[in-house]
């Protein structure tokens, strides 16, 4: 590396290394601009197209509709992982971070590329700032450029990351709640299908994220779909232990014929319990906590206080000798 610095400072300047690092991003935007920019043949686009012209409003305009491709969509090969399982787990955590739209992983790599790059100028730009005003070596160029880089290319990632455990977290607290309400309404005589559908409306106001989970299940239910496949969904959706508990037991309640809602009491006993102990748990962990600032804050004072005149009466004596 200090070879390849100093033989590049040599040739062509402070500036070598700055400029080597510009023409290799140069080069491999060159060499990955065909394969971004090759589209994709959409069969189903071209069956569209095929279709005659003369037709109803409504046709017209469904098709005017279709026409109206994502702007990223072209991208696609690009920003999504192209492997399956890959892109399952992509999905899947844009999910749990509150993004549910088509184009969530595909904006999400949008975003790391184009802060990625937005960066690297930035950092360009303040380390020939640097080299005009005073004497930078070659490596001091490369951090300065190559940093924000890195930082921009992260940013979206820590973003998702902190909506993911915000997310995870109310649901955790209101699920207890949630789980009283619906006993609330299964043993009024709705069924648990009306509670769910009445719970996610109920939530919203003190838990967003759970209402959007149980309102996405009262959809997919409407759609058809089978019960036990959408709760099961829903627990792998939100990564919560206390959630696929329950979906175990409703799964299990309905294969064995048994009370829902005395299943739901017990879990919902249970739950109670168990945000119970998570505040015994913060509360107990508070004192461990405060013993760092304590030492911080009040020792040092308190010492200032004890000491401090003697070492004053000592300094004054020794200088009276």
């Amino acid at each position: 590396m200090d070879a390849a610095l100093s033989f590049l400072t040599d040739r062509f300047g402070p500036l070598g290394p700055l400029l080597a690092i510009g023409l290799l991003g140069l080069l491999l935007i060159l060499i990955a601009l065909p394969t971004v920019m090759k589209k994709q043949r959409d069969r189903f686009r071209e069956l569209k197209e095929v279709q005659p012209a003369a037709g109803t409003k409504d046709k017209k305009r469904a098709l005017r509709k279709a026409g109206r491709l994502d702007k990223l969509e072209k991208f696609a090969h690009f920003l999504e992982p192209q492997k399956k399982e890959e892109l399952s787990a992509a999905k899947l955590k844009m999910l749990r971070a509150g993004y549910d739209s088509k184009n969530a992983v595909r904006m999400f790599h949008a975003m790391q590329f184009i802060l990625g790059v937005s960066f690297l100028m930035v950092g360009a730009v303040y380390a020939l700032i640097q080299s005009y005003t005073a004497e930078v070596s070659g490596k001091s160029l490369v951090l300065y450029t190559l940093i924000p880089c890195f930082v921009g290319y992260f940013i979206p990632r820590y973003w998702v990351d902190k909506r993911v455990e915000k997310r995870r977290t109310e649901i955790i607290e209101g699920f207890p709640d949630a789980l009283d309400l619906m006993l609330v309404c299964v043993e009024a005589g709705q069924s648990l299908d009306q509670s769910i559908i009445r719970l996610g409306k109920e939530s919203r106001a003190a838990y967003p994220a759970l209402a959007d989970e149980f309102e996405m299940v009262a959809q997919e239910i409407k759609a058809g779909k089978d019960r036990t496949s959408v709760l099961k969904d829903m627990a792998e959706r939100v990564g919560v232990p206390d959630v696929a508990s329950f979906v175990t037991t409703l799964v299990q309640s309905a294969t064995f014929g048994t009370s829902v809602a005395e299943a739901l009491r017990v879990y919902s006993a249970d739950m109670r319990d168990k945000r119970i102990m998570r505040a015994e748990e913060k509360a107990n962990m508070l004192p461990t906590k405060l013993t760092l600032g304590t030492m911080l804050f009040t020792v040092p004072p308190l010492l200032v206080i004890l000491i401090g005149p003697s070492l004053y009466g000592i300094a004054t004596m020794l200088g009276n000798m």
